[in-house]
């Protein structure tokens, strides 16, 4: 199957996962347990997804050298901010117990 297919079908299923847990609360069984959030879950999934199609778009499909590069840099920035918006969607929110102080 042609590379760019493959990582265009990748994202497909990881925004269509990121809608889901956006609009049902409904995350994947193995993730579950450490998704405290699942609106910014899903969220931090539909900004990967928009990354891996970026980088599919520019960096396989595209001749001119300038849009390569920026597109492929967007899609990076956009890769890491996505992972940033997964991480925080596992930590638990609120205040932390045990540090109040008298």
């Amino acid at each position: 199957m042609y590379p760019p297919a493959m990582v265009v079908v990748l994202a497909l299923l990881i925004a269509a996962s990121g809608v889901a847990a956006m609009t049902r609360g409904w995350v994947l069984p193995t993730h579950r347990r450490p998704v405290r959030r699942t609106r910014l879950y899903g969220c931090g999934q539909l900004v990967v997804a928009v990354a891996l199609s970026c980088q599919a778009v520019f960096g396989l499909m595209t001749d001119n050298l300038d849009a390569r590069r920026w597109g492929t840099l967007t899609g990076s920035l956009l890769m890491v901010a996505g992972i940033v918006v997964i991480g925080v969607s596992r930590r638990s929110a609120g205040r932390r117990h045990g540090t109040e102080t008298p």
